[in-house]
């Protein structure tokens, strides 16, 4: 979730993720899991705060194709 700098503090983010979250789990989804950047601890704060958890830590290396 992306807040322009002018509109942060406000809880936008929040709500927004909790009201999508809510919205998945009503719809009938078991789990609902966000991917976050762990270098951004505002985030990852608010998503603790609206009840997420951190699972696991994972690492993607791709390999540009030379051509």
């Amino acid at each position: 979730v992306y807040t322009p700098p002018e509109h942060r503090g406000h809880g936008y983010a929040a709500a927004v993720t909790a009201e999508v979250s809510r919205a998945a789990r009503e719809a009938g989804a078991d789990e609902v899991l966000l991917f976050t950047d762990l270098a951004n601890p505002t985030s990852n704060g608010v998503y603790r705060r609206i009840g997420y958890e951190a699972l696991s830590d994972r690492l993607l290396i791709s390999r540009e194709c030379q051509g």
